[in-house]
């Protein structure tokens, strides 16, 4: 089994969107796909509504997903940690305790733009529209993501 986690900055925007939409393209039962925060504040919440709602307009249902803290022991029980943006990357990395540890850690748009390190951008603040951009952009990088793992 593969061990796969999502992070962003509260864990109720771009990380359970990137949860539910990998885990609607490979087989569950070969992965274990997870997410969580880099924050504290939305701890135990449902995903933002926004996130719900586009999801479940693309056929996918993350209401089952809560908000969790990313812990250094995630290191322990993930194979992958794929970042949503260089803010989340830099607070990973600086709880990484060997190297290790931080060949696990990825920008998740390096899938589909090798090296370029892109954010995706926090649609928290944004209008409904940012969210069905963040929605592509994360598909596409599932995409890749599937046909790696």
């Amino acid at each position: 089994m593969i061990n796969v986690l999502m992070v962003c900055l509260g864990n109720i925007c771009r990380s359970p969107l990137a949860e539910g939409i990998l885990k609607s393209k490979v087989n569950i039962d070969q992965f274990f796909i997870d997410s969580a925060g880099t924050g504290s504040w939305h701890i135990g919440e449902l995903p933002d509504i926004r996130s719900i709602q586009v999801a479940k307009k693309n056929n996918i249902n993350i209401t089952n997903q809560r908000c969790r803290q990313f812990l250094v022991e995630d290191f322990d029980e993930f194979d992958l940690i794929f970042v949503m943006d260089n803010s989340n990357y830099k607070t990973v990395i600086s709880l990484a305790r060997n190297d290790s540890d931080k060949r696990k850690v990825n920008l998740i748009l390096n899938q589909i733009y090798p090296g370029d390190n892109l954010d995706v951008p926090d649609p928290y603040y944004d209008e409904n529209r940012g969210f069905d951009r963040v929605f592509e952009m994360l598909n596409n990088a599932c995409d890749r993501i599937a046909e790696t793992i």
